[in-house]
């Protein structure tokens, strides 16, 4: 069986996405990593692609000042790498009308908390696990969906229930929640290989 090509996109420290490429390497995803582009040139993501050999871009503003060269850019580096699916891994930037269309129904994102509750524009990072413990919700966790034009708005594939205590600050559900992100985005990678979960 052909493996699931993934392209990512990445903004900051890659961490879920390392997650997945350690999942890959540990044989269990059915996956191949095959590009990474960051609109950050410093991030880590860019650094972790390095390291694993493999083919990395800095795509941003600087190099591309019309957005919807770069969205083209993006789309065409993501077609040139024969990626199946696009992988949001913290990326912080919307994704462009190229992108979109020519991937439609086959790019992912994780976000930290049990959406639809605590989605739309704002809401990603620290924001969210404030938002979660002011409002006293006794539970979080990741949820991992489709995206369409709107934000957090696509089909919701997959979720991961983390309880929210008593004590908790937004670090420590941070933490926590980010733990279960790093199980949950490759095993849903792989249910989808395995065909159990359908784009």
């Amino acid at each position: 069986m052909t493996k699931l090509k993934l392209g990512f996109l990445a903004s900051h420290g890659g961490s879920n996405m390392q997650a997945i490429i350690d999942a890959i390497n540990s044989g269990d995803l059915d996956a191949e990593a095959c590009v990474v582009v960051s609109n950050n040139s410093e991030s880590k993501a860019l650094e972790r692609a390095e390291k694993e050999g493999i083919p990395a871009f800095h795509m941003s503003s600087a190099a591309y000042p019309d957005s919807d060269e770069l969205d083209r850019a993006i789309a065409m580096t993501m077609i040139e790498h024969n990626c199946d699916l696009v992988i949001l891994a913290g990326y912080m930037k919307k994704i462009g009308v190229a992108v979109l269309r020519l991937f439609k129904g086959r790019i992912l994102n994780i976000h930290p908390a049990l959406l639809p509750k605590y989605g739309g524009k704002g809401m990603y990072g620290n924001n969210v696990h404030k938002a979660v413990i002011a409002a006293g919700d006794k539970e979080s966790g990741p949820t991992i969906h489709v995206v369409d034009a709107v934000y957090d708005n696509g089909k919701i594939l997959s979720q991961s229930k983390v309880p929210v205590l008593e004590d908790d600050t937004f670090e420590t559900l941070a933490a926590r929640v980010l733990e279960q992100e790093h199980i949950l985005y490759a095993k849903t990678l792989q249910e989808i290989v395995d065909g159990n979960i359908k784009l």
